[in-house]
């Protein structure tokens, strides 16, 4: 079983987690606070540690009530704690909407580089409308465009990984040759959306790539995921709606030529969980009870894709929402649960405060426990991402009360493996693409002019 720890939001997942006692309100701008964080959950034997990212404020506020509004990047946050961790997976979440080829993949061979072989790229297409107005663009692109761009871009990126073979660089003092100049590639590609002739100036990453995770639960996000990721961030509020994801996607994953067959699949997870039931739910209520019913509403209308909900009674139904250009699958989840669960807009709202739709589980530590192996022996998840409802306390709690209970049933591991983040998880280091279509030119005798 894989465990990641999201911990994007420095107070913890729970919206109004800032106004709890214990927080650090200082969390988000706070080195310190990260490097404690990120120094227990590698204790804690967590494969990955998981920052999202969106290059635009986070805009479920505009009143001031809302805590996170500001935050890391998570490419400089990560560098910094691949210094103090050893075995701990990096994933940050980067955008193919809002960046360019080039860059991104210079940043995330640096990051493998600097970590040893631990960084992880968390591909989305951004679904924050406020990110084309930050970058100087007329208007965010649609939802199609943005996963038309997603799919030139990774392979693009891919390429550019592969500009230097793992041995191009014998260093001979006395020949005095640095490099090997047959083991340089240059990427010549015209696509429909880019055109770029490129060598990247960064050595290949020790993993050969990064580790390639996706979070997108639409359809194009479900066809991008199953021809190019190997490990899924999913969210899914129900065992069913999980089992039928995996299916699905494993599905997909079978058309197409992957190095790595099995995808992972992480559904989020967030936990209030005590000895007693009453403990567990008195540890929501107490969050519940910070939330501002206008923060609420703010934080909804965001997550629906921009439409205004403050006029709405907050105890009467979701009205019918207009078309929207933002998060899709987000949205068709609050959908559900407002026309076919039948929640009023405050359930709504306190229900995506809680966990923003992915699974909650709320109960004593063995029922939470079997829950977690209910799902994963019933092919629901091959793990879960950790979303601790506040930091650092409720990852103290479900380290200390839940991981040991999943190492006494054998679903959890009791130490990591050596290696990078791929050997950690078993997964196949990927080949040169350059060296492997030399070796299909030489057998065939066929000419392949994809780099020079």
């Amino acid at each position: 079983m894989v465990m990641g720890a999201y911990v994007s939001y420095g107070t913890g997942h729970h919206a109004a987690s800032w106004r709890h006692p214990s927080s650090d309100t200082t969390a988000t701008r706070n080195l310190d606070h990260y490097v404690e964080v990120a120094r227990y959950a590698e204790e804690r034997l967590f494969d990955t540690l998981f920052l999202s990212d969106a290059p635009a404020v986070f805009n479920d506020d505009q009143a001031g009530f809302g805590g996170r509004v500001t935050f890391f990047e998570p490419l400089t946050l990560l560098s910094a704690l691949a210094m103090v961790t050893e075995h701990i997976g990096l994933v940050a979440t980067s955008s193919t909407t809002y960046k360019e080829p080039y860059n991104l993949a210079r940043e995330y061979a640096s990051l493998d580089i600097i970590s040893r072989g631990r960084a992880a790229w968390n591909l989305v297409t951004t679904s924050k409308l406020a990110a084309a107005r930050n970058l100087g663009l007329p208007a965010h692109p649609a939802h199609a465009e943005r996963y038309e761009r997603a799919n030139e871009f990774i392979d693009i990126v891919c390429r550019l990984w592969d500009t230097w073979e793992d041995d191009a660089f014998p260093a001979d003092k006395a020949e005095g040759q640095f490099y090997d100049p047959a083991k340089r590639h240059r990427l010549r590609h015209r696509g429909r959306v880019f055109s770029l002739d490129a060598e990247l100036n960064v050595s290949r990453p020790p993993q050969g790539y990064p580790l390639i995770v996706q979070a997108g639960s639409s359809e194009a996000g479900r066809e991008l995921a199953a021809r190019t990721a190997e490990m899924v961030f999913t969210a899914q509020p129900d065992m069913e709606s999980a089992v039928a994801f995996a299916q699905d996607l494993d599905r997909r994953a079978s058309r197409h030529p992957r190095l790595n067959p099995d995808i992972i699949i992480l559904p989020g997870l967030t936990v209030y969980a005590g000895r007693t039931e009453k403990e567990a739910r008195e540890k929501v209520e107490e969050l519940q009870a910070l939330i501002r019913p206008e923060f609420g509403l703010s934080m909804l209308s965001d997550l629906v894709g921009g439409y205004d909900l403050s006029g709405c009674d907050i105890e009467g139904p979701l009205p019918q929402l207009p078309p929207s250009n933002a998060n899709t699958s987000r949205r068709a989840l609050i959908e559900k649960l407002a026309y076919e669960d039948g929640l009023n807009i405050r359930q709504l709202y306190e229900r995506m405060t809680t966990s923003r739709g992915h699974m909650t589980l709320i109960g004593t530590y063995d029922f939470v426990t079997d829950e977690i192996v209910r799902w994963f022996e019933n092919g629901a998840a091959d793990g879960f991402n950790i979303m601790p409802p506040l930091l650092p306390e409720s990852l103290r709690d479900f380290s200390e009360n839940i991981l040991p209970r999943l190492q006494h049933k054998g679903v959890f591991k009791q130490k990591y493996r050596p290696g990078t983040l791929r050997e950690k998880l078993g997964l196949r280091r990927p080949e040169n693409q350059y060296v492997t279509e030399t070796v299909t030119t030489d057998e065939r005798g066929q000419h392949h002019d994809h780099a020079r």
